[in-house]
């Protein structure tokens, strides 16, 4: 045992901060994604490099940089930097940290920069105790939380704060922050000869689910419990990563064939009335990270292509599945994917709709157009009726069953041809009987 930690003592930085709060960034250079926000000429960009807020607030997901950037800000402006907790800080806390800020003003001309970090924990009268001494300008609040501040901060703290968005970082945000946290040697893992396969860093990058912390740790527990080799080196291999992270790497890339494959074969499955392998697919996509949008848009395609009118509620369940997945976000976006998925896999289908609209389009792009028939076009006065314009013109409702005597636009080919499954069958049923009564009259007429 003694010689197993013999061997991997060299690995360990000197340091009790793990790899996440060593590789905070030093400069708005080294800051990893967020370029909504921090992009050169953005407002949050000049704030900081002009030195000029009073109080900022910053909310997203966790592992996003927002307490990351507070620690920057105070870098930056060369001010006196206090943070707290709000889980664990009480007013007594907070109390003492204002009057430490004014006390450092009166004697040292400095201001203090205070971070409250999951300021949504603070009650009403914390967040309440706040306001006069932002208002005063003792402190210079920057407030973090994973919660919408619109709901869980009080409005008349909000109002004397600028709120700043934070984003999931992309697999292209946290990919940068690993191999630079390899090759560092002051702080990172650069000493410890760790050579990191390229498919091991991708995948930390995309299980993070946009959480640069959780990748950085990972990559730390593998690389500091991965024994060297004979060359000193440690393998950081897929293998690791996965164990590290524990999450399985799914063979699926994005934008590429296995992507395309996979959604093929989703949809296919669907068609098909495969609800099973259909879920598994679907799990399968969101297992890789896929865009949820994106499936929510395949299935609305789906609804309307392979299953049409044979069932009328396919398309609206579609799109609400899809409102749903906007709103709700994961984790919980997949309930509603299964649901929708389930149920157009076992829903009837046609695609008779689809093949009309597309024989239609046809006859457009390929025939002559016809004009619209002088009884169906618009005459709104006497001059357009003098011309023949609506003239002949039967209204519907003044017929039995709704179905007047005679086609109204009968030059046109017979695009629409429904199947016998599902509400299909009550429409082509329907449109018989519709022809059926058009013809019977027309016989009555001439006799």
């Amino acid at each position: 045992m003694a010689d197993l930690f013999a061997q991997r003592e060299p690995l360990r930085p000197d340091t009790r901060k793990n790899l996440a709060a060593r590789m905070r960034p030093r400069s708005l250079d080294e800051f990893a994604g967020q370029q909504h926000l921090l992009a050169p000429g953005k407002l949050l960009h000049r704030l900081i490099t002009s030195n000029r807020f009073s109080a900022l607030l910053f909310f997203g997901p966790p592992g996003t940089g927002k307490t990351s950037l507070a620690y920057l800000i105070a870098t930056v402006s060369g001010e006196r930097f206090v943070a707290l907790n709000a889980v664990e800080a009480s007013v007594s806390d907070l109390r003492k940290a204002v009057q430490d800020a004014e006390a450092h003003w009166q004697t040292l001309g400095k201001r203090t920069i205070l971070l409250v970090d999951e300021i949504h924990r603070f009650n009403k009268a914390q967040q309440d105790a706040l306001l006069p001494h932002v208002e005063h300008g003792t402190v210079r609040l920057v407030g973090a939380t994973t919660h919408n501040p619109f709901f869980y901060v009080n409005p008349a703290l909000i109002s004397r704060m600028q709120v700043f968005e934070f984003l999931p970082l992309t697999v292209d945000d946290v990919l940068p922050v690993l191999r630079h946290a390899l090759a560092d040697t002051e702080r990172g893992l650069g000493a410890c000869k760790v050579v990191a396969d390229d498919d091991a860093l991708r995948h930390l990058a995309k299980v993070c689910d946009g959480d640069v912390r959780k990748s950085l740790n990972a990559l730390e527990v593998g690389a500091l419990s991965t024994p060297a080799d004979a060359d000193g080196a440690v393998r950081f291999t897929l293998t690791v990563a996965q164990e590290s992270i524990q999450r399985k790497a799914v063979v699926y890339d994005k934008d590429e064939d296995a992507h395309y494959d996979t959604i093929s074969a989703f949809i296919k499955c669907v068609r098909g009335s495969e609800p099973d392998a259909a879920v598994y697919l679907l799990a399968k996509m969101l297992h890789a990270g896929e865009d949820i949008r994106f499936i929510a848009r395949r299935l609305v395609i789906s609804a309307a292509e392979d299953i049409g009118l044979a069932d009328p509620r396919a398309l609206p369940l579609a799109v609400a599945c899809q409102q749903a997945v906007e709103f709700i976000g994961l984790p919980e976006a997949r309930i509603p994917l299964a649901e929708t998925t389930i149920y157009l896999a076992t829903a009837p289908k046609s695609n008779a709709a689809y093949l009309a609209g597309e024989a239609a389009a046809a006859a457009i792009k390929e025939g002559r157009t016809l004009e619209v028939p002088n009884n169906l076009k618009n005459a709104t006065y006497d001059g357009e009726k003098a011309l023949g314009r609506h003239v002949g013109y039967q209204y519907a409702h003044d017929y039995a069953d709704g179905v007047a005597d005679e086609k109204m636009f009968a030059t046109v080919s017979e695009f629409y041809k429904p199947t016998n499954r599902g509400y299909e069958k009550l429409i082509a049923e329907r449109l018989a009987r519709w022809n059926e009564i058009r013809r019977q009259r027309q016989a009555a007429q001439a006799k």
